[in-house]
């Protein structure tokens, strides 16, 4: 499999998904190329960044969080002599791009609203390519093969969105034959780990023991047997 996992533009849907969004501080961590692309700099954007968190801390603040869709004109509405358009909109591009913002989407936080509320669930297909793009960052900065980290993540992500692994992978499947090979692969893992959940569950069901004996019969850390079983009912 080849070394690098592109993503296509899974930054770029992130930003706009989110309806754009920014802190002040981390903004100068990695500028994506798109936004070099079109002349959108730390500097031209600082500002508008700065006053974004001094007006909402608990979304542009020290934790970044995921912005709910239409967050650009809420903004707009709350305050409606603050911002310049162009300039919120670039603002916000750049830090829904950010590292630190596409992290707590590849974490699949909810989406919070302009009082920090969360309001709606990620979409399994934006925690998915901005696990990719996040990824493909990092890899680029270290000499380590992440990718056995990256498929453990999507196996989360697979299992957290409800979906089928046939839904799943029509959802988030790309145009990069290597990502879409680690996502077959995931997948795989997945399916595995269900089978094996749920031959424990029958295991379980038909010992009449408490979770801590059956754990202790099969030599089983009884928190792992618990998750194990968790799973297998879900």
């Amino acid at each position: 499999m080849n070394d690098s996992v592109t993503t296509g533009q899974p930054a770029n849907d992130a930003a706009q998904d989110a309806g754009q969004a920014p802190a002040a501080a981390a903004q100068q961590e990695a500028r994506p190329a798109r936004d070099r692309k079109r002349g959108v700099r730390a500097g031209d954007v600082q500002p508008t960044l700065e006053k974004l968190a001094a007006l909402h801390p608990q979304l542009f603040g020290a934790v970044f969080r995921p912005l709910k869709r239409g967050i650009f004109q809420d903004l707009l509405a709350a305050h409606p002599d603050a911002f310049e358009k162009e300039a919120l909109k670039d603002a916000l591009a750049f830090h829904t791009r950010s590292t630190r913002y596409l992290t707590a989407v590849a974490a699949g936080q909810q989406r919070h609203d302009l009082q920090g509320q969360a309001v709606e669930a990620m979409a399994p297909e934006h925690v998915h390519h901005a696990l990719l793009e996040v990824f493909r960052r990092r890899h680029a900065r270290s000499a380590e093969d992440l990718r056995p980290k990256l498929r453990d993540r999507i196996v989360q992500a697979f299992e957290a969105s409800g979906l089928s692994r046939e839904d799943y992978a029509q959802l988030v499947r790309g145009r990069d034959e290597a990502a879409n090979v680690l996502l077959d692969e995931a997948l795989a893992v997945a399916a595995q780990r269900r089978a094996k959940d749920e031959a424990l569950l029958r295991a379980f069901e038909a010992s009449g023991t408490s979770v801590e004996a059956f754990a202790a019969m099969y030599g089983l850390d009884p928190r792992a047997a618990a998750r194990s079983l968790e799973r297998a009912r879900r």
